[in-house]
């Protein structure tokens, strides 16, 4: 049993640096550069410059509490939330692509990325000590 705790604790860590590098990268490109970001988001969403701008840096401080002990917790909520939110706009870029003159991407690219989606909603979790491996309560 001891074992097994600190395999999953490994994983956690891992987990944490893994995901916290992903979503800080793409934090700070949704603030560097937002236009291919603007290009997916759905018409109905409001003031999108400032929906992108807001989700860079919810994605830069969800990486950052990932990694601060008394932030974990709320930040894997707080990520896997996120995830959800953020899943119309990879619809509607799978759905409707770019607009013409960019380049479009296959669906070797949209399905594995619409599939994972709840992978990666759980990664949160689990990074975020609220879930356990694989999907019990931490």
């Amino acid at each position: 049993m001891h074992m097994m705790r600190d395999r999953e604790s490994q994983a956690r860590r891992l987990s944490r640096w893994v995901l916290g590098a992903l979503y800080a990268a793409s934090g700070v490109l949704h603030l560097m550069a937002p236009a291919g970001f603007l290009l997916i988001t759905p018409t109905w969403v409001p003031s999108p410059h400032l929906v992108i701008a807001a989700t860079g840096l919810c994605e830069i401080v969800g990486a950052v509490g990932l990694q601060i002990p008394l932030l974990r917790r709320a930040a894997g909520i707080g990520l896997a939330l996120y995830a959800v939110c953020v899943f119309p706009a990879n619809i509607q870029h799978a759905l409707h692509g770019l607009p013409p003159g960019y380049p479009q991407l296959s669906w070797w690219y949209h399905g594995p990325r619409l599939a994972l989606q709840p992978v990666l909603v759980w990664w949160a979790l689990f990074a975020g000590v609220v879930v356990t491996w694989p999907f019990r309560r931490a």
